[in-house]
């Protein structure tokens, strides 16, 4: 047998999913399939139960699933091993990204990883914060990028900055929208993020603030460059970066609403109890290197 087949099986043993467990590992979901029934005939033992919700363990695979993590945890141990004696960090990690690229310096790390770990490799995944967060306890994703609060316990997260947000509204809309009250912007139609994302989380509480519910029209996008590009189109008001919110009133496309500056946090995250994986360890580096400005401010927190 071999480790990708008994990686397919925990994956799937750990997701309940055949297709959950194909997006973790980068594969087909047939070929995903053709690998626990490979391992299945050769072990000749069944391993799973389709039922309506998924997969479902058997007895037998039930017995072999702590097994199987030790053989992995084995693997690991004597990659990093390895790793530590050649004295280069080399493999692939799965990083998620949030915002734009721009805004969270991705450039910067991808070409410091060239030139400082040539042997590392990045596959880069853009997903909203809270869909990022879950896709990092959940083993889809080996680090990320992510908005909010400091996460939970089981989180390794380095704070790289503050990011400051505007309400952005349509240049078109500056002669009904005069003054601050709340009732006003409350009105209108906004642009409005997945309920999983940070951006949702900090437009709830803005308008919690003041009493009110969120704005009842309103169009859903989850990329912060179509949400700009929504705003300066006319389509609805929203909560912006303040760099982005800037920009558009500069091109004369939006205007900035209020004195309202709600501050959120940048963070650089994945698993606790990962933190030691040299590869990990090497991304979390150049995470912090991207921005020296703020270096001095920076933080790991690991329970």
């Amino acid at each position: 047998m071999e480790l990708y087949q008994i990686r397919a099986f925990v994956a799937v043993a750990e997701l309940g999913h055949l297709t959950r467990a194909a997006e973790r590992l980068h594969v087909s979901q047939p070929a995903l399939s053709g690998q626990v029934k490979a391992l299945e005939s050769q072990l000749e033992l069944k391993l799973f139960e389709r039922a309506p919700g998924g997969m479902v363990l058997t007895a037998a695979g039930r017995q072999l699933l702590p097994r199987a993590l030790e053989v992995l945890a084995a693997a690991d141990s004597f990659r990093h091993a390895a790793t530590r004696l050649s004295g280069q960090v080399a493999g692939t990690l799965r990083v998620g990204t949030v915002s734009d690229p721009k805004s969270i310096r991705l450039g910067r790390v991808l070409a410091a990883a060239l030139r400082l770990h040539p042997r590392l490799e990045l596959a880069v995944s853009h997903q909203v914060s809270g869909e990022a967060l879950e896709s990092v306890r959940e083993g889809r994703l080996d680090a990320s990028y992510y908005f909010g609060d400091r996460p939970a316990d089981d989180i390794a997260a380095l704070e790289l900055a503050k990011i400051a947000y505007r309400i952005a509204v349509p240049a078109a809309w500056s002669h009904h929208l005069a003054g601050d009250a709340w009732s006003t912007i409350a009105a209108v139609p906004w642009v409005l993020t997945p309920r999983i994302s940070t951006y949702h989380a900090l437009t709830t509480n803005l308008f919690a603030r003041h009493g009110l519910p969120l704005p009842a029209r309103f169009v859903e996008a989850d990329d912060e460059t179509v949400i700009t590009n929504l705003v300066a189109s006319g389509v609805g008001a929203s909560l912006l970066r303040e760099e982005s919110a800037l920009e558009l009133e500069r091109a004369g496309t939006a205007r900035i609403w209020g004195a309202t500056r709600v501050v959120s946090t940048l963070w650089f995250i994945a698993l606790a109890s990962r933190h030691d994986d040299p590869l990990i360890k090497a991304t979390f580096d150049l995470a912090r290197d991207s921005w020296p400005a703020e270096a001095a401010q920076a933080r790991l927190a690991i329970a």
